[in-house]
């Protein structure tokens, strides 16, 4: 078997139609059209010209084709100059070549997982937080002497 036979195992050809669940180990290229959910620890690739409808968890996912769904990599993802995505992605790093589409939202950070949520707080008028301010300012210095 050559590199790319050995690293992608799994071909679901250009002629095939599949709906259901994939699941596979090493990797799999996907040059025809599936609609479901795909799970792998492996690489899934995803041809010019292959559509995926449904929600993908892998270790890598590199789109050159159309996903409509939510893709999770543990380690990239990658979208190629022809590549369309039109879902959320949540991912360690992420790859964007110049005239890829990405419609969605996006998650980027170690193991997908994004920064801690700080809390945002409504705006005052700065002279209502500054007159604030002064007046905690006065309650301190007045307990200190007490």
């Amino acid at each position: 078997m050559s590199d790319s036979q050995d690293k992608f195992a799994t071909v679901i050809g250009p002629d095939a139609v599949f709906k259901g669940q994939l699941s596979f180990d090493k990797g799999a290229r996907l040059l025809g059209k599936f609609d479901g959910e795909i799970s792998s620890e492996g690489e899934l690739f995803i041809a010019e010209g292959a559509t995926l409808t449904g929600d993908v968890q892998a270790g890598t996912v590199s789109i050159e084709g159309h996903v409509k769904g939510n893709v999770q990599a543990k380690a990239k993802v990658n979208l190629k100059a022809a590549a369309r995505l039109e879902g959320d992605v949540q991912a360690a790093r992420l790859e964007v070549a110049e005239g890829a589409v990405l419609i969605g939202r996006c998650v980027v950070g170690v193991n997908g997982q994004s920064a801690p949520q700080t809390t945002k707080t409504a705006s005052a008028p700065a002279s209502s937080v500054t007159a604030n301010r002064a007046k905690a300012q006065e309650r301190i210095v007045a307990g200190a002497k007490k």
